[in-house]
């Protein structure tokens, strides 16, 4: 992994860990589901574009 990418992770994490501790549950929701719809968005563009039976 690259510098960036692990830099970007751990900046999350740190976001992460605030969030907990105050108690801010919408905004972390909001955060997982950013992260989710991005790792679906992920998944579709690396999927085959024909589907083999």
């Amino acid at each position: 992994m690259s510098n960036e990418i692990e830099h970007f992770l751990e900046r999350q994490d740190e976001a992460v860990s605030a969030l907990f501790l105050e108690h801010k549950g919408d905004e972390l929701t909001d955060i997982l589901v950013a992260a989710l719809e991005e790792a679906f968005e992920i998944l579709l563009d690396a999927a085959p574009a024909e589907t083999l039976h």
